[in-house]
């Protein structure tokens, strides 16, 4: 894994041999973005019931899996990968070792795959969205290959544009407090040749006001049923800032970050970081000792708020229950 924790400064990469490393880099932020959480968490499954078959493995993925989920659990890309992995395990208890493992790291390495090729899809239908020519898309924290298994969900939608001939354009919100937006969105789309212009996130509504702004795309760790969209704090005003200057608001997801079993967005577990990472900037602490902090790592944009929901599939418009629940059964 690239240590996305070290950029935009240092490109340092990480080898994870067993399961817990692959949790402890989830947690820590090595790697972030449900899609590539997802992906990495699959191969932690099958880093973790190596030399394991039967029973035996069967026992050992109870306390795989539990690790693996407890690391990040608002992104349900990462519960979903370990559990379709669990069922692959079911599948082929009869297996060896040997092959077990093997038939366990081939499914992750299709997991893998389907992400590439769903971003990619994604990415041309969000693309056809994009009406103005110059475009200037504003977006949240990062959603780009970084986040996924290399070509992004809300930056998909960009280079897609890109590639089809459209002059794009993206300002890029800093996105306190782990400055996703200004440390991976940005160093992203300046290796990508993509103009790029970085604001801090209290700038975001003064520049939708001024006009210009074509469209807002994030990414998201969780779509609930009815089109409640969980992604990285900050969303939720952008989303009502975007309303209020008639700007519509594009979400990018996969269909393995909707959870069609989470009603609404009520239910979506809301995980809580570190206070360090917002008393602290590069290890230096910015804020009083003893302050009490506050520091979810999430909120929820209700889904009227939501111009549309981007998927592999195709593009879901409200009402939301029934358009993705359409969409998901095209992909049966």
């Amino acid at each position: 894994m690239i240590d996305q924790r070290m950029l935009p400064g240092r490109e340092v990469y990480r080898v994870y041999k067993d399961y817990r490393g692959v949790a402890g880099a989830i947690r820590s932020m090595v790697i972030r973005g449900a899609p590539a959480i997802g992906v990495a968490a699959a191969m932690g499954v099958a880093l973790g019931l190596k030399g394991t078959s039967g029973r035996r493995a069967q026992a050992r993925f109870a306390v795989v899996a539990r690790t693996l989920k407890a690391a990040r659990p608002t992104a349900v890309n990462l519960a979903w990968a370990v559990d379709r992995m669990g069922r692959v395990l079911e599948r082929n208890l009869a297996l060896d070792a040997r092959a077990l493992f093997a038939a366990l790291r081939d499914e992750a390495l299709a997991i893998y795959e389907e992400d590439l090729a769903a971003n990619r899809a994604l990415g041309q239908f969000g693309a056809a969205l994009i009406d103005d020519d110059p475009a200037q898309i504003l977006t949240h924290c990062n959603a780009g290959a970084l986040a996924t298994a290399g070509y992004g969900t809300a930056l998909g939608i960009v280079r897609a544009a890109r590639d089809s001939g459209k002059r794009v354009s993206v300002i890029a919100d800093e996105t306190r407090p782990f400055l996703q937006g200004a440390r991976l969105t940005a160093w992203e789309l300046k290796k990508d040749r993509i103009p790029v212009t970085l604001i801090a996130d209290n700038m975001a509504g003064m520049v939708l006001a001024r006009g210009g702004v074509s469209c807002v795309i994030v990414g998201t760790d969780r779509v609930a049923a009815n089109g409640d969209v969980a992604n990285k704090i900050g969303t939720y005003p952008l989303a009502v800032m975007a309303r209020r200057h008639g700007v519509p608001l594009y979400v990018a997801a996969p269909l393995s970050s909707i959870d069609f079993n989470c009603p609404s967005g009520a239910d979506i577990p809301i995980e809580e970081r570190d206070a360090s990472e917002l008393a602290e900037i590069a290890g230096r602490r910015i804020a009083p000792p003893g302050v009490r902090i506050f520091n979810p790592a999430f909120d929820v944009t209700p889904a009227e708020l939501v111009t549309a929901i981007v998927t592999e599939r195709g593009v879901a418009r409200p009402p939301y229950d029934k358009s993705l629940a359409e969409l998901r059964r095209r992909s049966v």
